[in-house]
């Protein structure tokens, strides 16, 4: 393998997590690959991020992307983090096959990671070869990117190089390295990890850079920790009342991929529905259903509740390992931490039904709105309708056109009796039925990653080498909200017996 060159200045790099937390990490390189080939660049995410296109695409850029050279000024590091996998504590877990190169200022002064995913064993890799394949790392662009495009918080992906070696799974496949941009890569496992260990002094410390990091306006205030809590509640409310009103199942909700800066984390077995089921299940590890569809709400609640249970001692006021606080102060501040989880659900229905009632068309809020959004639903599932083209066509019936919703079902008769009181309900405030349709139509995308689809593009990519069905279907998805011909092979559902057996996997 030849040696590698000096890296170039391709980042601008200030790297607070590695300077600030000391413990909470392990300072790693990535792995050497032998033949370093980009696959993808995100032009666009690199000009928000200050970055030369064009520098990161020429050998010596590739050469980094695929962690050949490591960048001046990048420091890279494997950080620790604990977390509960389908219900089970894990008590270290730590990046496996993924590096944190360090961190970037973007052109609005936000501070946004720059890391690897697939370049190597790490300390934390528990017996894994620390490598990905290409088609996941592909999937990830893909669906990060539709998320993005569809206003969802999300970690981005900025680049895709191929390493030119064999990854071994089921089966041997080609290997690559994503780099991944997100807000932070703060989990609520990373708290986890800290408060396993008692280690109360650095718990703390990581607290408040958290609150530095993302919510500033509380930093150095009474209560805070109980505030981050909240905080990250209600991101996390907007947040999963966002994938629900997509169709989208992460597929993996485990506490060390929610993130507390709000975003969309780990692209790994996640799908978008077709035919509205709120039992529906993608992943093939997933075998009791625990994070299907309808089950996400309530799982991102309990993973909110192991966060309070992490930050628990420094809610009660204990700011290092020999400063035990009261058994009086515990208590209450259990009691502070439960109303904050209790308030949460009524925190993201509320999130929900915003995003039902833009869907629907109604122009202002009314009691009976949950009802009627519930029982579209209901009617949806009752006749296996297709969610996302179920949606969209309620927009084409707001404008006066209903054939191409009344194709979507069998039985016409419980359309037409929901049809009628919705119509009811939305003349309580008379809007232009375009206007109306319109506003629909920038809430419910005709557009989101078909499963088969990405499919597709994927076993095409690593298969046969062949990038086309890929970057035709990332353009499509650039815009989700615009019916056009040339992109309407995507908006298609796939037949429901191609559907019936889809499974999807981690990629580890």
């Amino acid at each position: 393998m030849p040696a590698a060159a000096p890296a170039p200045l391709l980042f601008r790099f200030d790297n607070s997590y590695a300077r600030e937390l000391p413990g909470t990490h392990v300072p790693w390189k990535p792995a050497q690959v032998p033949a370093p080939r980009l696959l993808f660049l995100n032009t666009a995410l690199a000009a928000e991020l200050g970055l030369d296109a064009q520098a990161l695409a020429a050998p010596e850029g590739v050469a980094v992307l695929a962690g050949n050279a490591v960048p001046p000024g990048a420091e890279p590091i494997a950080q620790a983090y604990a977390g509960h996998q389908f219900g089970s504590f894990s008590p270290q877990l730590g990046d496996g096959r993924a590096l944190l190169l360090g961190e970037v200022l973007d052109a609005q002064g936000r501070r946004r990671d720059i890391a690897f995913k697939g370049s190597g064993r790490t300390p934390f890799s528990r017996g894994g070869d620390g490598k990905a394949a290409v088609g996941p790392m592909l999937r990830e662009v893909l669906v990060g990117e539709a998320m993005h495009a569809l206003g969802i918080p999300t970690t981005r992906a900025l680049a895709v190089a191929a390493t030119g070696e064999p990854v071994v799974r089921e089966e041997v496949l080609p290997g690559a390295v994503l780099t991944r941009v997100a807000a932070s890569h703060l989990r609520v496992g990373t708290f986890e990890f800290f408060a396993a260990r008692q280690d109360i002094a650095r718990l703390a410390q990581l607290a408040d850079y958290a609150i530095a990091r993302h919510d500033p306006d509380l930093a150095g205030t009474p209560g805070r920790h109980l505030a981050l809590l909240e905080r990250v509640g209600q991101r996390q409310a907007r947040l999963v009342a966002q994938w629900m009103n997509v169709g989208f199942i992460h597929g993996v909700m485990n506490t060390d991929n929610m993130a507390l800066s709000g975003e969309t984390i780990d692209y790994g077995p996640c799908a978008f529905m077709d035919a509205y089921d709120p039992g529906t299940v993608f992943s093939s590890i997933d075998r009791q259903g625990r994070y299907a569809y309808g089950n996400q709400p309530a799982i991102a609640q309990w993973n909110l509740a192991r966060l309070a249970e992490a930050l628990l001692p420094l809610i009660a006021g204990q700011r290092g390992d020999d400063d035990e606080p009261a058994d009086a102060a515990l208590q209450e501040a259990a009691q502070q931490a439960t109303a904050v989880l209790q308030a949460w659900p009524a925190a993201f229905e509320a999130a929900l039904l915003r995003g039902q009632r833009a869907k629907l068309g109604l122009a202002d809020a009314q009691d009976g709105d949950a009802q009627l959004a519930g029982d579209w639903l209901d009617l949806l599932q009752a006749q296996q309708v297709d969610f996302t083209l179920g949606w969209r066509r309620l927009a084409d019936a707001a404008a006066g056109d209903l054939a191409p919703l009344r194709a979507l079902f069998a039985d016409a008769a419980p359309l037409q009796a929901w049809l009628d009181r919705w119509q009811a309900r939305a003349a309580h405030r008379a809007v232009p039925a375009a206007d109306r349709a319109a506003g629909m139509r920038r809430a419910s995308p005709w557009l989101v990653p078909r499963n088969h689809r990405v499919e597709e593009a994927l076993r095409a990519a690593w298969q046969h080498d062949d990038l086309g069905p890929f970057e035709r279907l990332r353009e499509a998805l650039r815009d989700p909200w615009t019916e056009r011909p040339e992109a309407a092979v995507y908006a298609e559902p796939a037949a429901s017996e191609v559907a019936a057996g889809y499974r999807t996997f981690c990629g580890t």
